[in-house]
């Protein structure tokens, strides 16, 4: 999915750019098993083809925090991050080797404490920073980075900044984080951590108004091509609501018992509904008055309130 700002909201909306089908290991299969973590590789590099000379920022879920998506990523000039494994292995650089020394260089160096150790230090050196941080709300938080190489075995190590983060208050339990920038900073790394929440606002807005995961078909095709067609609407819903709202706000209904404070993506599909249903019904109607069964007040309240209720 495609972070983008979006005039109506103060968060970043998440649109579907590209999909695909993951499916279960089969024993005896012809073709090798792809992983979710292979597939996440080959569908970047495809935005790579698409996008060769704009800085890409991946943002994905802890699940996919691995070493070989994090080494496909540097190859490709990709920043990923992604939350870190408290018991991540984390090593220092391999010193220089004297002139003359024979054999294999090491590719790392002395392993680092644990995430862990330094969480439970008091002599760690925790910076201040605010941030914005979930629900929209800016944060003080303290924080504390430093650069390291992650490693696991069969794989050549990959260079990383790994962030901790902690409440002074006490409030929000301790996360680690981590990205393959390492001239990134903390302040830079966390507001990328929270646009991710955005992906999971899509999913449920997309099971909710358009049917995700809800679909009824028997053939495997049919399964297979409706969830991305889903997933298309809701971005087509999304870029025609743009400038269907005219660089102003989009109208948000509010109820005595559910209060909005700024535009979802159900009122995006309202205002495209509403545009398509006066283009559809309107559209011949002539400038002096005309015939009708009821007032231009009453249709205009069936437009406005049908979509809200489709």
């Amino acid at each position: 999915m495609l972070l983008v700002p979006v005039p109506w909201s103060q968060r970043v909306w998440a649109l579907p750019l590209l999909t695909a089908l993951c499916w279960p290991a089969q024993k005896g299969g012809r073709r090798r098993h792809k992983t979710s973590i292979d597939w996440v590789r080959h569908m970047m590099q495809q935005v790579r083809r698409w996008l060769p000379g704009q800085r890409l920022v991946l943002v994905v879920d802890g699940g996919f925090a691995a070493v070989s998506l994090a080494l496909a990523w540097v190859t490709h000039h990709v920043v990923m991050v992604s939350r870190l494994r408290w018991e991540a292995a984390l090593y220092h650089p391999p010193a220089p080797q004297p002139p003359g020394t024979r054999g294999r260089k090491p590719t790392k160096g002395p392993r680092q404490r644990r995430l862990q150790a330094w969480a439970n230090r008091r002599d760690t050196l925790w910076e201040t920073v605010e941030v914005d941080w979930y629900g929209g709300q800016r944060n003080t938080l303290w924080v504390f980075s430093h650069t390291a190489l992650w490693y696991t075995p069969g794989l050549p190590p990959v260079d990383i900044r790994d962030v901790l983060v902690a409440d002074p208050e006490g409030q929000l339990r301790m996360e680690a984080f981590f990205c393959t920038d390492l001239r990134a900073t903390p302040v830079e790394i966390l507001p990328w951590v929270v646009m991710r929440w955005s992906v999971e606002v899509t999913f449920e807005e997309a099971r909710v108004h358009l049917g995700v995961e809800t679909q009824r078909q028997w053939s495997d095709r049919a399964i297979a091509r409706t969830t991305p067609v889903l997933l298309g609407l809701f971005s087509l819903v999304t870029v025609l609501a743009l400038p269907l709202s005219g660089d102003g706000p989009i109208p948000a209904p509010v109820t005595a018992w559910y209060h909005k404070d700024e535009p979802t993506f159900s009122d995006c599909l309202a205002l495209v509904r509403q545009h398509l249903w006066r283009a559809r019904y309107s559209v011949h109607s002539t400038l002096q008055g005309e015939c009708m069964q009821f007032p231009q007040v009453a249709l205009d309240l069936l437009i406005h309130g049908v979509p809200l209720a489709a």
